[in-house]
């Protein structure tokens, strides 16, 4: 469970709901052809912009902003300086029997042991990496575009507001029910972008980058040990991936263990 997610999700809801709430009658904000012209208004006209199984498979997308447990680099950095010590000590054979957390290094490790040339497991695991970041790419920019459309249909409720309002001015009691049509749609739209679409969107490109940069390291980890490169030398190539302030850290958890 992403803690940041849920918080940051259910804190921006309470406090626009709880201003509400201080304000007057929670009912007043609630009127049924605002929530038809933004949600599901927002909704199709984004539905146009993609298939129906990329539509769907957005909504499962979404889920890893909430549930996402990304592989700690460093983590990850250590298990492949110890798995290059064992495949050189041992050969990769001696691979096969190591217990592996990370699927995607799982699956290089056993196409290493199954004796594929250093080309074909470089090609397989570049596409496998390749096809997921593509996938979780579209839930990104589905997210994105229910940020963008949301305004824009807000607008459209609040201007079919104003046309009742101004078509029937002549029946005073026609006048109030029209313009909270006006303004709930435009604030139903601002709610949905900015307090939900677009920061799932941002949450999940970050998400996308940290898978990126996990897999682009384990598939470096994989061609170095079939190479049968240095574990030593391996840990100074990966420490590439991590930022100057992480890079020590991997210096003093091996003090630790020692």
């Amino acid at each position: 469970m992403d803690i940041a997610t849920l918080v940051g999700f259910l804190g921006g809801l309470g406090v626009i709901i709880g201003a509400i709430a201080t304000g007057g009658d929670v009912l007043m904000f609630v009127d049924v052809p605002s929530v038809l012209i933004v949600v599901v208004g927002t909704f199709m006209v984004t539905l146009m912009q993609l298939s129906l199984g990329e539509f769907l498979g957005s909504f499962k997308v979404a889920m890893k902003a909430f549930m996402n447990k990304n592989d700690n680099p460093v983590e990850l950095i250590e298990k492949a300086v110890e798995l290059a010590d064992i495949a050189r000590k041992n050969g990769l054979l001696a691979l096969e029997d190591q217990e592996v957390d990370n699927e995607f290094l799982k699956r290089g490790l056993t196409l290493c042991v199954d004796g594929h040339d250093a080309a074909m497991v470089n090609k397989l695991l570049s596409r496998d990496m390749d096809l997921a970041i593509e996938r979780h790419e579209v839930g990104q920019n589905m997210w994105k575009a229910v940020g963008d459309m949301a305004p824009a249909m807000g607008m459209i409720g609040t201007l079919v507001g104003l046309v009742q309002m101004l078509a029937n001015m002549s029946d005073p009691a026609s006048i109030g029910p029209a313009m909270a049509v006006a303004l709930l749609t435009t604030l139903y739209g601002a709610v949905i972008a900015n307090a939900f679409a677009l920061p799932m969107s941002a949450k999940l490109e970050g998400i996308c980058n940290n898978e990126r940069l996990n897999k682009a390291l384990i598939l470096e980890t994989v061609q170095s040990i079939q190479e049968g490169m240095n574990p030593r030398v391996l840990e100074t190539l990966l420490k590439t991936y991590l930022p100057e302030s992480k890079r020590s850290a991997i210096g003093d958890a091996e003090a630790e263990d020692a």
